[in-house]
């Protein structure tokens, strides 16, 4: 069975949170709100969606200030020689986001990787303010606004293996689907804490590690 590797994007496959510093940069919400809404999140009284779409109506930006903005960020440099060494054993590679698709779009093309498959929350400038759509997914949680369970279940019923690739927890309902978690920082201590198993990453070459040691077919030898 080939594997598909499902990676967040904001603090993984970038390893900077590309959307809460454009967020932190242009909103003109007093930082203390910006937190409340966090912990809110946090502790389970919002969901995802609510929260992204709050802090978004604080943001005032247009279109080229922030990708002006989200170009000082890049990707980690591990990420696109992990992707073409799994590629190779017939394995898929995904980046799956609660993240914004303008610059998730940019980063992977300015990577090479503009093939890549993706998916994020939909972004739309309008007189200077951004606006947040989320994808239309029929069996999308109540609290995510671009659910990765529903994407690691996708994968498992096309055949593939699922691997959860991630560092927050935006993640959650991602690891709670997949059959194998690997993860660092909140997503680490939050499987810790849920008895979830996990496999703990620092960076894309511990990834590209662990994943040369998963197992394999054995090949069946001609003489």
């Amino acid at each position: 069975m080939p594997y598909a590797y499902l990676c967040d994007f904001d603090g993984t496959v970038a390893p900077t949170d590309i959307g809460a510093e454009l967020v932190r940069r242009f909103s003109i919400d007093h930082e203390a709100s910006r937190r409340g809404l966090l912990e809110q999140w946090r502790g389970g009284t919002i969901g995802y969606r609510e929260l992204t779409a709050s802090e978004c109506r604080g943001v005032r930006v247009t279109e080229q200030e922030a990708l002006d903005f989200t170009r000082g960020f890049s990707l980690d440099p591990d990420f696109a020689p992990f992707v073409s060494e799994v590629s190779c054993h017939g394995d898929r590679v995904m980046v799956v986001s609660e993240g914004f698709d303008f610059y998730v779009r940019d980063q992977l093309v300015r990577a090479g990787l503009s093939e890549l498959p993706w998916t994020a929350n939909r972004s739309r400038f309008v007189d200077h303010g951004l606006i947040i759509e989320f994808p239309e997914l029929e069996d999308r949680c109540d609290h995510c606004g671009n659910c990765k369970g529903v994407h690691v279940r996708r994968a498992r019923q096309q055949g593939f293996e699922a691997v959860l690739v991630g560092d927050g927890l935006s993640d959650r309902c991602g690891a709670r689907a997949a059959d194998r978690v690997w993860a660092r920082d909140e997503l680490w201590d939050w499987c810790q804490s849920e008895g979830i198993a996990a496999q703990h990453f620092e960076c894309f070459a511990d990834v590209a590690e662990l994943a040369r040691r998963l197992p394999r077919p054995a090949r069946t030898r001609v003489s």
